[in-house]
């Protein structure tokens, strides 16, 4: 597996790969989340590219950027031994150098969800990708479905700005229990793992009565409700019922949904989702 460190160094390993290509950006701080992207990558591409950044313009100013998990020499071997033929980790000044002031914005699509509480970002993510898009030149691109709102916007984003790829969104990896692997998982204290499943069994509540036959959206809002409040440690930010495509908020009755949740456990925020028809 090459390593490249500079855009320059990038372009000049990528000229020497096949296509098609498929990229799979990521944090770092990998588990079998991003592994199973990168084996898909490697599986349907003939050469697979893996971005290691962790983006500081996706974070807030009271979010976890200093303390996001960080351990690239893992990652470099975990990388190598899930397929990848190369792997870009630039640092943040050969993304944002000195001056830079051109950002990506996707509109209606970034407002409710994460956009409500987490303002600027998705022009961060948009941004990155599209700057990730532009360097490597990919014919896939490979996301997790566990960041639903992410997986939507980056590909009306890539629609809108003609990118020639298509974007690949994998099923949720998860923990024997349910939970969504996520690398912020290692921020949670013992009793709050044991807990964290309670996202996951929310949802499936929910699902499972859309399975048979509710259809009202604020009764599948209020599954989920119901399921977290009977756990004390759990404070939820939103439960959400959206349409899949618009993420527009759903009321009625609905034949297709995407469920989602933000909640708390201790100073930790996970999220998680299901799509239902």
């Amino acid at each position: 597996m090459v390593i490249a460190r500079s855009i320059a160094e990038l372009r000049t390993s990528r000229a020497h790969l096949a296509d098609p290509l498929g990229l799979v950006p990521t944090m770092g701080a990998f588990h079998e989340g991003h592994l199973s992207l990168i084996r898909r990558a490697r599986e349907e591409c003939a050469s697979a590219v893996v971005s290691l950044f962790v983006n500081p313009t996706q974070f807030g100013a009271r979010e976890d950027l200093a303390a996001y998990p960080r351990d690239p020499s893992r990652d470099l071997e975990l990388a190598e031994q899930a397929g990848a033929d190369l792997l870009w980790a630039p640092e943040v000044a050969e993304m944002y150098p000195p001056g830079f002031q051109t950002w990506v914005q996707v509109e209606s699509l970034t407002k409710p969800l994460e956009g409500l509480y987490r303002p600027g970002h998705f022009q961060g993510v948009a941004t990155i990708v599209a700057k990730l898009f532009n360097a490597v030149l990919p014919q896939r691109a490979y996301f997790g479905q566990k960041d639903a709102q992410q997986a939507v916007v980056v590909r009306r984003m890539a629609q809108d700005l003609n990118f020639p790829l298509e974007i690949v969104v994998c099923p949720t990896v998860r923990e024997a229990d349910g939970l969504a692997m996520s690398s912020r998982n290692a921020y949670l204290e013992p009793d709050e793992r044991r807990v964290a499943p309670v996202l996951y069994h929310a949802l499936s509540q929910a699902a499972e009565a859309f399975r048979a036959g509710e259809r009202e959206a604020d009764v599948l809002r209020k599954w989920m409700e119901r399921t977290l409040a009977g756990e004390p440690l759990a404070r939820p930010q939103y439960v959400s019922v959206a349409d899949p495509e618009t993420l527009a908020e759903l009321s009625g009755p609905v034949e297709r949904a995407l469920l989602s949740m933000a909640v708390h456990l201790g100073t930790t925020r996970l999220i998680d989702n299901l799509l239902v028809g």
